[in-house]
């Protein structure tokens, strides 16, 4: 091969690399949410300074102290998006007469915005899986 076509072919390189045209990646929306099977609380009982991990399967109840804490679905964000986990809890206090006192949305990446504070217990929300 002759040095002049060996340029000429160097040369056509980066051209030959323009035409494959690579495909976009697909992303996911920014809004989108990916269902999952079961959540993971936390809870602190605040009188013994415990702290309790429960799993919990989406529309499994289960009773901690006077609390009953029932996981409504759980959530997490698409591998191509920031992570997080948003969980919907159902939670009542048998010493308040099966009184509602959570029914709403905990995400785990912010905390402070839905988080039962209660006398005795906290519950934070550590993840879906």
């Amino acid at each position: 091969m002759t040095r002049f076509a060996l340029a000429a072919l160097i040369a056509l390189l980066p051209l030959a690399a323009l035409a494959a045209d690579p495909k976009t990646p697909d992303l996911s929306p920014p809004d989108s949410w990916v269902e999952r099977g079961a959540g993971t609380i936390r809870v602190l009982d605040k009188l013994d300074s415990t702290v309790r991990t429960l799993t919990l399967k989406v529309g499994e109840k289960t009773d901690i102290g006077s609390l009953s804490l029932t996981l409504a679905g759980c959530y997490v964000r698409p591998p191509d998006l920031p992570p997080d986990a948003a969980a919907h809890l159902v939670i009542t206090d048998a010493a308040d007469q099966q009184a509602t006192v959570f029914d709403g949305w905990m995400l785990h990446d912010e905390p402070n915005l839905g988080m039962l504070e209660h006398p005795v217990y906290d519950v934070q929300l550590a993840g879906c899986s």
